[in-house]
């Protein structure tokens, strides 16, 4: 008989057509125990109150967006990942041999045989990926960044761990900030900036790139022109030349290896921007930073600490 795949096998469960076949194999405990195990669900209850059977534990997931970090930390193996994680170097020991794929390319995750998918909300064929497996899709800032991380705990039955992560992160970004304010001073500004194809972005306090950690954990202080124009839309794009502007006693610079315009650098314009002229500009790999899962964080916390209060 020609193999089935998973959608065509849910289509004749659910008209009984191989109700008669099923009844008629004689299985061995041995062999239902087995496939009680692969089917056992627990219920995961999203923010807005709906109801959806996951696996008690996932060992197929297809992450589409923002979380995998979050997976390889909790020790949750991935199938399938998006590009966008993929070129992550902090994930590429933990995303090893992991396909790359899209949400377009329905066919291809149902080939992976995941027994869960995770993503936001704004993605296309939501419907035809529910059809394969559990999908849960979160709507990017609607929860904080931690209580997110203890959401994504949830949906993989690991929401112990992701509490006390959670809990160790935050005392350890608090006692840390405390240490930075020290040396660099209780009234001192720091600007979290990235260049991306000739155009700079600043950000706010909740816009990953480390931010949640220099401005809601560390209390650390944000420049009033970027207060402005950034912390309520959580980034502001200028044009490079204003750059100084915006920037406050410190700057982290988040820049991408694969983006070649850097050459701003050598502008007279940049030189004179007094953090650049005081060396206190710290400069970031932008593909760590784009994201602000637990294992990114992680990451970004130990770079502040080695940043800001090098001897």
């Amino acid at each position: 008989m020609k193999k089935m795949n998973k959608l065509s096998l849910t289509m004749l469960l659910s008209a009984g057509l191989i109700l008669g076949a099923c009844s008629a194999t004689d299985t061995s405990d041995e062999t239902s125990e087995s496939a009680a195990t692969e089917t056992e669900t627990v219920t995961y209850t999203t923010v807005d109150g709906e109801e959806i059977a996951v696996p008690a534990d996932p060992e197929r997931v297809v992450v589409l967006s923002s979380y995998a970090g979050d997976l390889i930390n909790f020790d949750v193996n991935i199938v399938g990942v998006d590009a966008w994680s993929a070129g992550n170097p902090n994930f590429s020991e933990g995303l090893s041999g992991v396909a790359v794929v899209s949400n377009a390319e329905v066919e291809k995750i149902l080939e992976l045989e995941p027994d869960l998918i995770i993503g936001l909300d704004n993605i296309e064929n939501a419907d035809q990926l529910s059809e394969i497996a559990p999908t849960v899709l979160f709507t990017y800032g609607e929860l904080s960044y931690l209580d997110q991380i203890v959401e994504i705990g949830k949906v993989v039955n690991k929401e112990e761990e992701a509490v006390a992560w959670v809990e160790e992160f935050q005392t350890e970004a608090q006692v840390v900030g405390e240490e930075i304010k020290a040396a660099i001073g209780e009234d001192a500004t720091v600007t979290v900036a990235e260049n991306f194809e000739k155009q700079m972005y600043i950000f706010g306090d909740n816009w990953a790139r480390g931010t949640e950690i220099l401005y809601q954990e560390m209390g650390l202080n944000m420049p009033e022109t970027v207060k402005e124009s950034a912390l309520d839309a959580g980034y502001y794009a200028i044009s490079e030349e204003v750059l100084g502007d915006y920037i406050g006693d410190y700057l982290i610079l988040s820049l991408a290896a694969t983006d070649p315009e850097s050459s701003f650098l050598d502008a007279e314009w940049f030189q004179n921007i007094p953090a650049v002229q005081n060396n206190q500009v710290f400069v970031a790999d932008a593909e760590t930073f784009y994201f602000n899962d637990s294992l990114s964080l992680d990451y970004q916390l130990d770079f502040f600490e080695e940043s800001f209060l090098a001897e």
